[in-house]
């Protein structure tokens, strides 16, 4: 065994060395110029990596910087926006009450009417100082609002039909001499700016003899000093002359309209400037925005880059890593096999010299084998003689055992046996006693007795119990008939008491009937006593064939109605008296009321006549608008709005629209768009009613094609001359009529902010651009 596990061995070395061998001679190195290349790029990589790292670094440094710039530059245009926004409203609401002032006083229909409402008036050809405006508001009154004929000759046709409220009329004439003021005295008219030579004679004729003082006090301290028909005027409007003072007051719908545009001039330039301010706002705006954009997106271009050179440089890192443990792994893969080739080497020379030793000995020991082998067979022999006769010493061995188990049975059920005897000999033994005592006693009991006496005892006994059992039968007997006598008499009385139980019932009955009567009459008697009733008498009214019972019921009826009358009230006089007071009060209360009552029906029929006749004339308006846009917006079409009810207050509107060359019976068979449309131009027609300064309109032309959208433009920048109209949109045709576009944009990730174009600005640029 020995040497074929030798020769197992040496087979599997010499595979083991053959395969080492082909290892050895099939391992591959890396690539080594490759390696250099590489570690060549990872240093160059690195460097790049490294440079565009500090330009990030710098980046980010700058972009707060920037973005702060861009804030602080967003945040001065927009509050230069929000400051021109406010001039520009502030001078919108200023003309629009100078053309408020204008167009509904009670003059206009007048004007109108002989063609005179195109003409100008006096104080749109005048300026003058600041503060200055209600002296010369006091000083020419009426004739400010004064306009230009070519001749005062015509106005003799007015008398028949004179204006309603004051006017002034005023021919230009040559230019004339102003007269030299006293002196000390500042004329009013030499406050005047930029006045037309032909209208400063006009001024100079209506403001001769009028001259300024700072305040109320200088004037009165100068006024005494006035020479004949001249006065002083203050910055407030008071007037002052020799022998009396006026105070100026706002007093007609004139008032403040030399002041309303002069302010409004002021604030035309303010916004002008403000304009130059807000462009260059948006314009710092602009750049810092452009800078920042600019920032961020060389910022994120170094981004890309530097995560560009780290992909790369992790990549080449990972190759070169890659090939330097592929070399070392080579290297030392190299060395093992040296080493196991050298191993597998001095094992073969092991293998051999065992293989040749073990040969050797197997020599020897096969001689040492043929010997044992003899000797084996001898012992076999031998084994053979010894092991028939320990069969048969077995074989003896169990008989001895198995007749040596019955010996040991036989004994246990002996000595069970015996205890069993001796326990019932005792037993026997304490029986034996016990009848010896008793034997023992009836032995002497027997000595004690002889039979003659014995049997005298006995005929004693017997006769003695026969006169006993006499007796008992007798008393039996006796027993019996007491007991069916008893019997019988419990049977009569039972029958008895059956009897008699409707009887004393009835007695019970009786007696109670007469203890009610009894205390009844004791009652009624007690009764008639307490009333003092004459009982004779009363006997005497009562029918004969009067009944308790009748007269118990009539008697409970009688006190039913007392207890319902209730006690008696001593004070229902004065109850009375109050009551009718009370009615009295109630009474005045309640023609106050009906007459308050009759006042506000009054009172309600007026409001109701009123809210009728207003609300007919604004549905009239509303309608008249309504059927105004609709053609706009449709190109065509008829449109109105139609009450649903007799009652003008309780009735509906229904909106009847046709476009053309449609024949819908109701707006339900319109479109989407076409529905819109119809809402645009009602919610418009409500609006021209009632204009207001600002208009938001949520995504209204979302529905609309561009057709549509076309005509819903056009009417919002028609509208727009009078409302400032902000709304929100996703059409392009729809932004091209705004003035200025605010929009929400997320260039990066998560970062919302406002942008803002203003269009003009934005088709000037394109314009110097191009």
């Amino acid at each position: 065994e020995r040497a074929r596990a030798l020769a197992q061995q040496a087979q599997a070395l010499e595979l083991r060395l053959q395969r080492v061998h082909g290892e050895r001679r099939g391992l591959q190195r890396p690539d080594g110029v490759r390696l250099e290349d590489l570690t060549r790029q990872v240093e160059r990589i690195e460097g790049e990596r490294d440079a565009v790292d500090a330009r990030v670094l710098e980046l980010n440094e700058a972009l707060p910087e920037l973005q702060s710039a861009q804030q602080h530059a967003q945040r001065e245009a927009q509050a230069a926006a929000h400051d021109l926004g406010a001039t520009t409203a502030r001078a919108q609401a200023l003309r629009a009450l100078q053309d408020k002032v204008m167009t509904e006083g009670r003059l206009q229909p007048w004007l109108a009417r002989h063609g005179l409402d195109q003409l100008t008036r006096l104080w749109t050809c005048i300026h003058i100082e600041a503060g200055w405006e209600n002296a010369l508001e006091a000083a020419l009154r009426e004739r400010l609002g004064a306009l230009q004929v070519r001749s005062l000759d015509a106005m003799a046709g007015f008398a028949a039909d004179p204006p309603p409220a004051k006017l002034a009329f005023y021919a230009a004439p040559e230019t004339g001499v102003p007269q030299a003021p006293p002196p000390g005295l500042q004329p009013l008219s030499d406050l005047l700016r930029d006045v037309d030579p032909t209208l400063r004679a006009v001024l100079d004729d209506w403001l001769a003899h009028v001259y300024v003082a700072e305040s109320l006090d200088q004037a009165l301290r100068r006024g005494t000093a006035l020479p004949r028909g001249a006065w002083l005027v203050t910055r407030d409007g008071h007037a002052v002359s020799a022998h009396g003072v006026s105070l100026y007051a706002p007093d007609s719908e004139q008032s403040g309209l030399l002041a309303r545009a002069q302010e409004i001039e002021n604030l035309e330039r303010q916004r002008k400037a403000q304009l130059l301010l807000a462009d260059d706002a948006r314009q710092r705006a602009a750049q810092a925005d452009a800078a920042l954009h600019a920032a961020r997106a060389q910022l994120a271009a170094e981004t890309r880059r530097l995560q560009g050179l780290t992909q790369q440089l992790h990549g080449a890192q990972v190759e070169q890593i890659k090939l330097q443990q592929l070399a070392r792994e080579a290297e030392a893969r190299a060395g093992r096999l040296d080493a196991d080739l050298a191993e597998l080497g001095a094992q073969g020379e092991e293998l051999a010299a065992a293989r040749a030793e073990s040969e050797a000995r197997f020599d020897d020991l096969d001689a040492e084998l043929a010997q044992a082998q003899q000797a084996q067979a001898d012992l076999d022999a031998e084994v053979q003689r010894v092991q028939a006769r320990v069969g048969d010493a077995r074989a003896q061995l169990r008989g001895l055992e198995q007749r040596q188990g019955e010996c040991a049975y036989a004994i246990r059920s002996l000595q069970q046996r015996a205890a069993d005897a001796a326990r019932v000999a005792g037993t026997a033994r304490e029986q034996i006693g016990a009848l010896q005592l008793r034997l023992d006693d009836a032995a002497a009991e027997w000595q004690r007795l002889d039979d003659a006496s014995a049997q005298a005892g006995l005929q004693d006994a017997l006769h003695a119990q026969a006169a006993a059992e006499q007796q008992l039968q007798e008393q039996r007997r006796g027993h019996d008939a007491l007991t069916a006598r008893l019997r019988a008499l419990d049977e009569a009385r039972l029958r008895a008491e059956r009897d008699a139980e409707p009887l004393r019932a009835a007695i019970t009955a009786r007696q109670l009937d007469a203890q009610e009567a009894r205390l009844q009459g004791e009652q009624y008697a007690a009764q008639l006593a307490e009333a003092e009733v004459d009982v004779d008498a009363l006997a005497a009214q009562l029918p004969e064939s009067a009944r308790p019972e009748q007269l118990a019921r009539e008697a409970q009826r009688l006190q039913r109605d007392l207890g319902a009358l209730g006690a008696v009230n001593l004070a229902a006089l004065d109850e009375l008296g109050q009551a009718r007071a009370r009615k009295q009060f109630l009474d005045a209360q309640l023609a106050d009321l009906q007459q308050a009552a009759s006042t506000l029906e009054a009172a309600i029929q007026k409001i109701d006549a009123e809210t009728r006749a207003q609300l007919l004339q604004t549905f009239d308006a509303v309608n008249g608008h309504f059927g105004r846009l609709f053609p706009d917006l449709f190109g065509g079409g008829t449109a109105r709005l139609v009450m649903t009810g007799d009652e003008i207050l309780d009735a509906g509107v229904q909106v009847m629209a046709q476009p053309p060359g449609k024949r819908n019976s109701t707006i339900h068979l319109l479109s989407g768009g076409e529905k819109a449309l119809v809402a645009i131009a009602l919610v418009f027609g409500i609006f021209h009613l009632n204009p207001a300064p600002f208009c938001i309109l949520d995504e209204v032309d979302a529905p609309l094609d561009d057709a549509n959208t076309e005509r819903f433009a056009r009417l919002v920048e028609a509208m727009s001359d009078a409302t400032q109209f902000l709304f929100i949109s996703h059409n392009k045709i729809a932004m091209e009529m705004a003035e200025q576009l605010v929009g929400v944009t997320m260039q990066e990730q998560g970062v919302s902010r406002l942008v803002a174009v203003d269009m003009e600005q934005a088709a000037r640029m394109a314009d110097n651009a191009a």
